[in-house]
C-alpha cells in the first residue's frame, strides 16, 4: 500500500537531506527544488561488494534521488543498483548513511510517478488481485 506526500527536495533529490534532519527544514524557500514522492514500496536493492540482492523498503523517491531502509551501514560513494517497480533497474551511489536508512543519489533521472502506476487492472490478472469497485445500488 502505497502512502503519499510531497515535500520539497534539494538539488540532490531524497538523498539531499541530512541525517535526522527532514528534508522539508534542509530547503532554502528561496529556490526551486524538485519534488519529492513519500511512498512505501518494496524494491531489490545491491552494492558494490555483490554479496547479494536486498529486499529494501524505498521510504520516498523523486527524480534524482531516494531513500531506502536498509540495516547495514554502507560508506558514502559506494555504487548501488536498485530495481524499482515500474521504472527498472537503476543506478546510483550512496549520498549519505544513517541508522538504518540510506539516501541515494540516482546517477541518471527518472520519472518518480512511474513507479506508482496501478498493479492489477490487467486482463489476466486473478479477481482476488483487482481493487474492489463499490456501485451505487439500482432504484427499483
Amino acid at each position: 500500500m502505497d502512502m503519499r506526500n510531497q515535500g520539497s527536495l534539494g538539488a540532490e533529490g531524497a538523498a539531499g537531506a541530512g541525517a535526522g534532519e527532514s528534508v522539508e527544514d534542509s530547503a532554502d524557500p528561496g529556490q526551486n527544488r524538485p519534488v519529492r514522492d513519500s511512498l512505501l514500496m518494496i524494491a531489490r536493492f545491491s552494492y558494490a561488494d555483490g554479496a547479494g540482492v536486498y529486499e529494501v523498503r524505498v521510504r520516498n523517491l523523486s527524480e534524482g534521488g531516494l531513500m531506502i531502509e536498509f540495516d547495514r551501514p554502507l560508506a558514502v560513494d559506494t555504487p548501488v543498483t536498485i530495481d524499482l517497480r515500474g521504472i527498472g533497474e537503476v543506478t546510483g551511489r550512496v549520498a549519505w548513511c544513517t541508522q538504518g536508512r540510506l539516501g541515494i543519489a540516482l546517477d541518471e533521472t527518472i520519472d518518480p510517478m512511474k513507479a506508482r502506476k496501478s498493479v492489477g487492472q490487467g486482463q489476466t490478472t486473478p479477481t482476488f488481485a483487482k481493487p474492489i469497485v463499490f456501485r451505487e445500488p439500482r432504484s427499483r
